[in-house]
């Protein structure tokens, strides 16, 4: 059987198999966030996994971490990015790249602030059998 890709995804796909080689309370994604897998595969004791995210326009992801870096790709929309101190860590609208570091010590969310659905294209690289996020408190910022 043959998977084809989007040409926006077989980039990503390339890009992120080319480095494969080398009391507050948790913020759930907002209402309507989805996320569908791609594909998946395990190499030793790492798992590749690439999702489809759509956050509608006005969602966010909640505040959350990866046990593993992410490398994602913007199909459409607008992602605008938020680090634990509430300062925006970057803006990135249809074509642009980003890469999320693992780590709690990296608690972050993605908004849409826009009209119209934000579509991510992910590949998380994690550790065997890991999460694909661990839910974070809001760190004290004035938004979700």
């Amino acid at each position: 059987m043959r998977t084809v890709l989007r040409p926006g995804l077989a980039a990503a796909a390339a890009l992120c198999l080319s480095l494969v080689a080398g009391p507050a309370h948790a913020t759930p994604p907002g209402p309507g966030v989805t996320g569908r897998e791609i594909a998946r595969t395990t190499v030793g004791d790492t798992d590749y996994i690439l999702r489809e995210i759509t956050v509608p326009a006005g969602r966010s992801t909640g505040w959350h971490y990866h046990d593993g870096t992410l490398y994602g790709l913007v199909e459409e929309g607008t992602l605008s990015h938020f680090d634990s101190d509430c300062a925006p860590d970057g803006v990135y609208r249809a074509g642009a790249t980003l890469t999320e570091p693992s780590g709690a010590g990296h608690v972050h969310i993605g908004r849409n602030l826009g009209t119209t659905p934000l579509v991510l294209d992910v590949l998380y690289v994690l550790p065997h059998g890991a999460p694909l996020s661990e839910d974070a408190p809001n760190p004290g910022c004035d938004f979700q």
